[in-house]
């Protein structure tokens, strides 16, 4: 990636990925980001760190499952282990595509673009509603004829219904192979009383906030085969590791793995 001049970053009004870094215990927010963060009650630190954990798992699951390709949107202000931490861990020569909207994070990006030898790593700014520059971009680093890893981590909350979100998420599945999946985790209130559900407040903020009941978030995987255990909250998705310490706060996202068969 070459440098290009510096990213406005606009400070007036908080951002997604800067209110998930104040959440996760980060350094890389604004007072209106941290203003915000502290009206969530403290089942949001939770949820973030729950639905982190469940990304950890789930891409080291694709890692050993063999896919050694991922396309990561909405990548956030880099926490490490970061993605590709995690499965170059496993494989080594992994490649991995990087997408956020935020410039915040195209500042950080030199913290994703540290590979090791034998893999890579890269970094596109672009937006989640801007699909097809996004899969042309990882055509240039990626090999689509092989399986890809698409991860939507906490993003598609962010996306209205206007917006056409399951449209977006097929054109990047239909860019992609037989044997490649998708990792998707999406905020929901399902399980939160009236006072534990602040989306007024991000709406309020000017974030554009749409939870999703488990048979919403399930319409983002159709036509895939859900890996086991299936379309479950975030503490529940575990494979070939012991389950996570179960927390007092409820759960906030639901989350899946789904396997592209053509």
């Amino acid at each position: 990636m070459t440098p290009g001049p510096a990213p406005r970053i606009d400070t007036s009004r908080p951002h997604p990925a800067r209110v998930y870094d104040y959440l996760l215990g980060g350094k890389d927010h604004y007072p209106v980001d941290q203003a915000l963060g502290e009206q969530m009650p403290p089942l949001a630190k939770d949820g973030v760190a729950q639905n982190r954990a469940f990304m950890h798992r789930a891409v080291g699951w694709a890692a050993r499952a063999g896919i050694d390709q991922f396309l990561d949107i909405g990548t956030g202000i880099p926490t490490q282990p970061n993605l590709h931490q995690i499965v170059q861990e496993i494989s080594p020569a992994a490649r991995i595509v990087y997408t956020d909207n935020d410039p915040i994070v195209l500042r950080h990006a030199e913290a994703l673009l540290v590979s090791t030898p034998e893999g890579a790593t890269d970094y596109l700014e672009a937006d989640v509603r801007e699909p097809q520059k996004i899969i042309e971009h990882a055509a240039s680093v990626l090999d689509l004829n092989r399986p890809v890893a698409l991860s939507l981590i906490a993003l598609m909350h962010f996306v209205p219904d206007e917006d056409d979100p399951y449209g977006i998420t097929r054109t990047l599945l239909d860019a992609l192979p037989d044997g490649s999946c998708l990792v998707l985790s999406h905020f929901t209130n399902d399980f939160l009383t009236a006072e534990e559900d602040k989306t007024d407040q991000y709406r309020s903020s000017g974030i554009s906030l749409r939870p999703r009941t488990r048979a919403e978030v399930a319409r983002f995987f159709d036509g895939l085969d859900l890996i086991a255990p299936g379309l479950v909250t975030a503490p529940q998705w575990h494979r070939e590791t012991s389950a996570p310490e179960r927390r007092e706060a409820p759960d906030s996202f639901h989350v899946g793995v789904g396997r592209v068969r053509r």
